[in-house]
């Protein structure tokens, strides 16, 4: 198994991981050297260009890390909340019948 985790079960993405960790240094920054990158860059400086293009490559590594984890909790969300919204409408139907 590698450093970087990339297949989760569900429980297993909700708590916190080393990925989380990576993702939350990764991303300011990521965001700051975007950012200063691109100014730089603007004004036509090398190290412009060398910054911005060290952000974007962490940007996609921060990307890498943690889409795993978030991919999995969302589908999971998604099959909870089809399943609740389910039984509302079942629910409602009773209601209906009902009253």
């Amino acid at each position: 198994m590698g450093f970087i985790r990339r297949n989760w079960t569900p429980w297993e993405a909700d708590e916190w991981r080393k990925e989380d960790w990576i993702a939350i240094v990764l991303s300011p920054l990521c965001y700051i050297l975007l950012m200063v990158g691109t100014v730089l860059s603007i004004l036509l400086n090398i190290w412009g260009f060398i910054l911005l293009a060290l952000g974007i490559f962490l940007t996609w590594l921060m990307h890498w890390v943690i889409d795993p984890k978030l991919k999995m909790i969302s589908g999971e969300y998604e099959k909870k909340q089809h399943e609740y919204l389910e039984q509302l409408e079942r629910n409602a139907r009773w209601e209906e019948i009902n009253g």
